[in-house]
């Protein structure tokens, strides 16, 4: 047996502790904070807290550190330099399992995804369609439920992992039988230093994949992926680029229709043959028919059945504060994108209804706290589809200093301040749809997202 130290005791880490007991290993645990969690800790572990000791993690045999503590730390640095092995608990998961696989003659695949944005959305559906195929699915990683916990369940036959960059930073073959990065915009720049850290820790993804799914919409992103992936991968493509051709494995087209409210209605489809269309599936937005395209890619690429991935996309109503459905209020629509903190998810959001919606038919409310983004990335789409902008917290001055240098935002522009201003004067504009996505962090008005999102839908509630 060996010695094991866990740096940082959140959910992922109380998870690996209780994995590493129940190996029968020397487990110690070690927190820059007083972790609220410690009270759930096995008898037995050491506890080392209010700070993270370099000569505590040096007598380790092996290293497990928690995906929100960041490796560049001096003491975790040091330690690394002096050849301790340092993992994720997902490492961990994955190692166990193949151990398992090997043991029992047996393979479990495991679809791993990761992306700036939508990736919950995308390991939820492709998750459900794995139920719907009658595999014992184990769903988790970034979502949910702590990787290593999924080895409790009984007679898993597949797994679905998101993974963050966090993740993936202390991670090293992870051998997906499929694998994909479904989009990437700036986001966790203080922990990887520019857009280039970024991107190298999300393409560890493909490290051993059998197969990896490619969007070719974004050309420096699927160059990216292309050039990274193994020999031996087998590559499947997206595109949301709708026409007439078919441009990737998976695509969207466009046919005229009448009677929908834009004149045309959108397929999904799979090597040219139409799929399903936009009207059967719940979740709306071109972004949302995307994350659909990626689901279907996947499980195909593993040997989900076709219908009953189908079933799920005509069943599935989006997971909270992602572009929510929230109500339809005296002939207006209300979205709950609060989970939209950072531009490339508000960008998704605007773009994705706007496609629906129309032109000029949005009532956006932006504001929070800004985490050093450039606001103007947001002006070309909001320029199209925004009819009002609602502003509030703590950045709102500055995106609205930055939104003026387009003239047609600048008088479309209110500073409300609160959200429930915010809500209140856009139920009272001629917008078709009010969208919550404010492109920023909450704690400056809220615990968290969830709550701002929690506050918009009571808001919205009250309307009625």
């Amino acid at each position: 047996m060996a010695s094991y130290t866990v740096i940082g005791l959140g959910n992922s880490g109380l998870s690996a502790v209780h994995f590493l007991v129940n190996q029968g290993h020397t487990v110690a645990v070690t927190d820059a904070n007083f972790p609220s969690l410690a009270s759930k800790l096995p008898n037995g572990v050491a506890t080392y807290f209010g700070g993270i000791d370099a000569n505590v993690l040096i007598a380790s045999d092996k290293v497990v550190i928690s995906p929100g503590v960041d490796p560049a730390t001096p003491a975790i640095s040091w330690v690394i330099e002096q050849g301790v092995s340092v993992v994720s608990d997902v490492q961990l998961f994955i190692e166990s399992l193949k151990e398992r696989d090997a043991k029992n003659g047996t393979h479990t695949p495991i679809i791993a995804i990761t992306g700036s944005n939508a990736k919950s959305t995308v390991t939820t559906l492709v998750g459900l369609m794995a139920q719907q195929s009658a595999k014992t699915v184990g769903v988790g990683g970034n979502i949910g439920t702590p990787a290593l916990d999924l080895l409790k369940i009984d007679g898993m036959d597949m797994v679905v992992l998101e993974l963050s960059s966090f993740q993936l930073e202390m991670m090293d073959g992870l051998g997906a039988d499929v694998a994909t990065i479904l989009n990437l915009s700036a986001d966790h720049l203080d922990r990887h230093g520019d857009m280039t850290g970024y991107l190298a820790q999300k393409l560890r993804i493909f490290d051993n994949a059998k197969n990896a799914l490619v969007w070719l919409d974004d050309k420096e992103l699927a160059r990216a992926c292309i050039a990274h992936l193994p020999k031996h991968a087998q590559m499947i493509s997206t595109s949301g680029e709708i026409g007439e051709g078919f441009s990737a494995d998976f695509c969207l087209k466009g046919e005229r229709d009448d009677n929908s409210e834009n004149g045309e209605t959108i397929w999904l489809c799979h090597n040219g043959e139409k799929l399903i269309s936009s009207d059967e599936i719940l979740i709306k937005g071109k972004h949302n028919l995307l994350n659909a395209l990626s689901a279907l890619a996947l499980g195909s690429a593993v040997g989900l059945d076709m219908s009953a991935m189908l079933d799920v996309l005509r069943t599935f109503g989006g997971l909270p504060h992602r572009c929510e459905y929230v109500a339809d209020v005296n002939g207006k629509v209300y979205f709950n994108d609060s989970k939209g903190t950072n531009i490339g998810a508000t960008l998704s959001a605007i773009d994705g209804l706007g496609a629906v919606y129309g032109k000029n038919s949005l009532a956006l409310i932006l504001g929070g706290q800004g985490k050093g983004q450039d606001f103007a990335e947001l002006i070309p789409f909001a320029e199209q589809f925004a009819h009002s902008i609602y502003l509030i917290g703590q950045d709102a001055d500055l995106i609205q200093k930055t939104l003026a240098n387009s003239p047609i935002l600048a008088s479309k522009m209110t500073q409300a301040g609160t959200l429930e201003k915010a809500v209140n004067l856009a139920s009272q504009s001629s917008a078709k749809v009010v969208l919550l996505s404010p492109a920023c962090a909450s704690l400056d008005q809220f615990k968290s997202y969830n709550e701002r999102g929690e506050r918009f839908v009571t808001c919205v509630t009250a309307l009625a």
